[in-house]
């Protein structure tokens, strides 16, 4: 049978891309449709603005801390609208990359709503087209649970885009999104207060990197609720709004930000029109190559539900265009010893497993754990300290996991995460020489372990 293209994916975010750009360069013919904004959420709505909005909300810090180095200014002054109107800027630059990218790739782009038809048909701004297989990477959405008053709050896709920068956030969620805007708009200057329905923030990460967070966060100024969740909300006649929370008492806020998990893309995609099941938690069935349980059709990313995060999808997108377009290329992507950080105010960087997870999993674990102020704050009167961890399986001195609260802790940890996917062990770290004076030497450093538990 023959098809207008060898791929049509439907989603121009991270891994739909990937997968699309190195599809063409291998010679196939593709085609790409995207309904919102190129490069998905990450670029426009996710990772990248985000991280500009953490380095703004760190300048406040900065500022006050430059003092002891000899510096004097005058009262630092914020401006949300000056921010907002540079991180467009920069956004749309990247839209324009990733545009070139494609097309330059020999990727036919198709801006507008894209939807299944069969197996094997797309269609899209009232045009069919054939495809010989079919990729969704459609994304996830913010799920804002069914309360009174829901269509009050807002998600991570309308808070880059405030006209101005709310006086009072409630932010409701305990995940890393949640954290992270939380840091933001409490060192952007809002009274922020954090809302979370848990017993800890950050559930599944390790617990000293957990409880270190907590004090930080705590430290700052910056309100914590646990055990808490919110029942209602109503807008007042100032236009403030009133939240009730399910134990009756009432907290009144300017913005509700909601970050309380993200869902899988699939509206009106034509799922009905194919043989695509989906998991019990809605996200689409694949296998170990990303096939759907209709053969013709490929599922990766954020729709899927295995590890939602974009350096993921891209590595899945890759795989999917090299075991279609050049197996002799294709390798299976390891989901083991993936790094991640939240850019949290301060940084969490990890990688590996958590002490938890280490124990629970029958190892016999040696514990590393150092906390210290660092040295950029001698001549401040901050009490941040920063967390360094690391995990040892005491049998094999294989290091299991390692983990950091601290300034640059996403950059640090990069480059470990590659010295523990090669399998270092804790002789390894030992036997390396540290770079001083830096934070990062303290993990080449630590020699006595914590008493056993």
């Amino acid at each position: 049978m023959s098809f207008d293209f060898d791929l049509f994916v439907i989603g121009a975010g991270s891994g739909g891309v990937r997968a699309a750009r190195f599809a063409a360069s291998f010679g196939a013919r593709v085609a790409v449709a995207e309904s919102r904004y190129l490069g998905g959420t990450c670029v426009n709505v996710g990772c990248v603005p985000k991280k500009l909005l953490v380095y703004s909300a760190h300048f406040s810090e900065d500022f006050g801390q430059a003092s002891g180095f000899g510096w004097t200014t005058d009262k630092p002054k914020f401006d949300w609208t000056t921010l907002i109107a540079n991180k467009d800027r920069e956004i749309h630059r990247l839209n324009d990359i990733y545009r070139s990218l494609l097309v330059n790739s020999g990727v036919t782009l198709m801006e507008g709503h894209a939807r299944l038809i069969d197996p094997h048909t797309v269609e899209i701004n009232d045009q069919r087209f054939s495809a010989a297989n079919i990729l969704i990477a459609t994304g996830g959405w913010p799920h804002v649970p069914e309360i009174p008053g829901k269509e009050l709050a807002i998600t991570s896709n309308e808070a880059f885009f405030l006209k101005e920068l709310p006086r009072r956030v409630l932010v409701v969620g305990g995940g890393y999104i949640a954290v992270e805007f939380a840091s933001i708009f409490h060192g952007l200057g809002a009274e922020t207060r954090l809302v979370y329905r848990g017993e800890k923030i950050l559930r599944g990460f390790d617990g000293s990197v957990r409880q270190h967070l907590h004090e930080e966060l705590v430290k700052k100024g910056l309100s914590l609720e646990y055990n808490a969740d919110i029942a209602r909300i109503d807008k007042q006649d100032d236009d403030s709004l009133r939240v009730t929370l399910n134990d009756g008492r009432q907290i009144i806020a300017d913005c509700v930000f909601y970050a309380t998990g993200r869902r899988p893309m699939l509206d009106n995609l034509g799922l009905e029109n194919t043989g695509v099941a989906l998991d019990e938690k809605g996200f689409i069935k694949v296998d170990d190559e990303y096939r759907t349980t209709e053969p013709s059709i490929l599922a990766l990313g954020d729709v899927i539900g295995r590890v939602q995060l974009t350096p993921v999808a891209l590595a899945e997108g890759m795989a999917v265009a090299r075991r279609l377009f050049r197996p002799e290329e294709y390798r299976r992507v390891d989901y083991k010893m993936i790094p991640t950080a939240v850019f949290s105010l301060p940084n969490i960087g990890t990688v590996g497993l958590s002490e938890e997870e280490a124990r629970s999993a029958g190892h016999n674990v040696t514990i590393f754990e150092s906390r210290f102020r660092p040295m950029k704050l001698s001549f401040s009167t901050s009490d941040e300290k920063t967390l360094m961890k690391l995990i040892v399986d005491a049998d094999t001195d294989k290091v299991l996991g390692c983990h950091m609260v601290g300034p640059e802790a996403g950059e640090i940890i990069q480059g470990i995460a590659v010295a523990l996917k090669a399998g270092a062990t804790k002789r390894v770290f030992d036997d390396t020489i540290g770079i001083h004076p830096t934070s990062a030497e303290e993990f080449v450093t630590l020699r006595t372990p914590l008493p056993a538990k």
